[in-house]
């Protein structure tokens, strides 16, 4: 199972599609590794810089309806091998979710205030996050702020997660 959480990086804004999360020229590559240093390059967002912002960073949490647009594995792709597992948002176009957890990745949905709260106490901050998937929880620091979250994984997106994604679970179980 992947180790989930690290440096945070907040992606103010709703809708975000996946042709802004890897643009649609980028797929014709053959490797993941070549899609790196395309993530979020047609993301528009005022004070949004990607060479800056997302390196180093491991979760990121956004708005509502993250990940619409293309059905593609590309988006999520994109984030895996730039070591960002877990994206956190209110609530995530239905199969950029389902690619996220096939791929052994977290798109965990938590309430829109939740979201805000997190916005308003550590955007522009260093902040990090401890995501135990075992125990739902999610420990959250930054400077002068510390919260505790509870989320719920379970069914057939815990048994993805947990055995890395749905090629390992199909390895293991058929």
């Amino acid at each position: 199972m992947k180790t989930f959480g690290g440096k945070v990086l907040f992606l103010d804004r709703a809708d975000i599609n996946t042709d802004e999360i890897i643009p649609a020229k980028y797929l014709t590559e053959i490797t993941k590794e070549a899609m790196k240093p395309n993530l979020l390059e047609d993301l528009k967002l005022a004070g949004f810089d990607r060479q800056r912002d997302i390196a180093g960073k491991r979760v990121v949490v956004t708005r509502e309806n993250f990940g619409c647009g293309s059905s593609r594995e590309h988006a999520p792709w994109a984030f895996e091998v730039n070591d960002i597992t877990a994206v956190i948002a209110p609530s995530f176009a239905r199969i950029f979710r389902q690619n996220m957890y096939n791929c052994g990745m977290l798109a965990l949905e938590l309430p829109a205030a939740t979201i805000d709260h997190l916005f308003a106490a550590c955007a522009g901050k260093e902040t990090t996050m401890a995501i135990d998937v075992g125990t739902g929880v999610i420990q959250v620091e930054a400077a002068g702020f510390s919260d505790t979250i509870a989320f719920s994984l379970q069914g057939f997106d815990a048994a993805l997660v947990q055995a890395g994604g749905w090629v390992e679970y199909a390895d293991s179980h058929y």
